[in-house]
C-alpha cells in the first residue's frame, strides 16, 4: 500500500514514517510549508533539512509543498477574526481540518497514495462501515482533541502509526536509528508564532487598543495593552503590582467587555471565573449525529485537562448545550469543547460560543 506521510522534521513524524516502511508499505514523505516568513523566525528551512536527513536515512523519497496561501486564507484569517471579536481561537484545530487533512490529502492522492499518515498520537477504528476517532494509548500525549473537526472522508484516509506507542519509545527508536530528530525538542504553542513574543507578533496584524483594567465593582486599577492580549483566567502579565487588600492573592482576568474596551480582574479566583455550562456551535459529530437528544459523556474544554463529566443537549445538527456536573474554571469563548465516551472514543467537537 502506498502511504504518504506528513513529515514535519520532528521526531514523531520521523518515527511514523520509519514504522510504516518497516510494515512493508511504499512510503513517501511530504513536507508542508504553511507559513512564509521574512524575518528568519520560521524554522521551515531547518526542519526541511531534518526531513531530508531522516528520509535519506530510512530510505524513502520526499517532496515539499507550499500551502502558505491556503493557510493564510483558511486558518490565519480566522485566527485574526476571532481575536478581533474578543475571543481566543485555537488555530491548530482548524489547521488539521483545512490543511493537513485538506490540500495535503489531495496532493497525496496525486502521488498515488492509498492512505496518508501523520505523527499524531491518536487512534481510529472502523465499526459498521464508519470510522471512529479515539484517544491514543499514551494518554499524556494524546492529540485527538486537535482532530475533533475531521470529517469521515478525512478520518477514513489516515493512519496513525503512533497510536499504541509511548513517546519514550518513539525517542528510543529514533536514537537506535541515529535519526537527526531523535533529541529534537517538541514544538509548542501556535505554529506560526513559535518562540516569539505573542503580543509583538499580533501587533503586526491587529492594531492594539489600550483601555482600562477594572475590578468587578468598576474601580480602575490599571491599563491594558489591548483586550486581544488577554484570556480568561490569566494571572501573568497584568502589570498590576501587589494587592491593596493585603490578602496576598494574585489578580486574575475574569471577563472582557469588548464594547467598552474594559478588562475586568479580581483578587483571587471568584465565583465569576467559574461556569455551570456552555453553548457550542459549528459542532462536528464523529462519526454522525447521535440519536439521543440528551446524554451524558465526558468533555475537555482545553487540551491539557482531565475529562469532565457533562450532560449534553443537542439543539440542532451543529449546536449543543453542555451542562457541567461540577463548575468549570475559565471557560473561554473561541476555544473548542471536545466530547468523549468513557472508553476514549471521541464524539466530536465544536467552538465554545457562550458560557453561563
Amino acid at each position: 500500500m502506498r502511504v504518504v506521510v506528513g513529515i514535519s522534521g520532528g521526531v514523531d513524524s520521523s518515527v511514523a514514517a520509519y514504522l510504516l516502511k518497516q510494515q512493508g508499505h511504499d512510503v513517501i514523505g511530504l513536507f508542508m510549508i504553511n507559513w512564509n516568513e521574512e524575518d528568519g523566525q520560521c524554522t521551515a528551512e531547518e526542519d526541511y533539512e531534518d526531513v531530508k536527513r531522516v528520509c535519506t536515512k530510512i530510505g524513502i523519497p520526499y517532496f515539499s509543498v507550499n500551502y502558505a496561501k491556503e493557510y493564510y486564507e483558511r486558518v490565519f484569517q480566522y485566527f485574526l477574526d476571532e481575536y478581533k471579536a474578543g475571543r481566543t481561537p485555537n488555530p491548530d484545530v482548524l489547521c488539521n481540518r483545512e490543511i493537513k487533512f485538506g490540500p495535503f490529502l489531495e496532493k497525496a492522492r496525486q502521488l498515488g497514495a492509498d492512505m496518508i499518515a501523520t505523527g499524531h498520537y491518536a487512534k481510529t477504528y472502523v465499526k459498521d462501515g464508519k470510522t471512529y476517532l479515539a484517544k491514543a494509548s499514551d494518554l499524556s500525549k494524546d492529540q485527538s482533541y486537535f482532530l475533533n473537526q475531521l470529517s469521515q472522508t478525512q478520518l477514513s484516509s489516515v493512519l496513525f502509526p503512533l497510536a499504541d506507542i509511548e513517546k519514550k519509545e518513539v525517542r528510543e527508536i529514533a536514537k537506535k536509528l541515529d535519526l537527526s530528530t531523535a533529541e529534537k525538542k517538541d514544538s509548542t504553542g501556535i505554529c506560526f508564532i513559535g518562540e516569539r513574543n505573542f503580543r509583538k507578533f499580533l501587533k503586526q496584524y491587529l492594531p492594539a487598543q489600550p483601555g482600562n483594567i477594572c475590578t468587578l465593582d468598576g474601580k480602575v486599577v490599571g491599563r491594558h495593552e489591548g483586550l486581544m492580549y488577554y484570556t480568561i483566567g490569566q494571572r501573568r502579565g497584568l502589570s498590576l503590582g501587589g494587592t491593596q487588600d493585603g490578602s496576598g492573592e494574585r489578580w486574575f482576568v475574569i471577563k472582557k467587555d469588548l464594547k467598552n474596551n474594559i478588562l475586568y480582574v479580581n483578587h483571587g479566583e471568584c465565583d465569576e471565573l467559574f461556569s455551570n455550562g456552555l453553548y457550542a456551535d459549528t459542532f462536528n459529530w464523529i462519526p454522525e449525529l447521535p440519536k439521543e437528544e440528551t446524554f451524558d459523556c465526558f468533555a475537555k474544554f482545553r487540551y491539557r485537562q482531565p475529562d469532565q463529566k457533562v450532560r449534553v443537549t443537542i439543539l440542532d445538527k451543529t449546536k449543543i448545550k453542555v451542562d457541567f456536573y461540577e463548575k468549570q474554571r475559565a471557560i473561554t469563548e473561541g476555544q473548542f469543547v471536545v466530547l468523549y465516551q468513557e472508553d476514549g472514543t471521541c464524539l466530536g467537537g465544536g467552538i465554545i460560543d457562550k458560557k453561563y
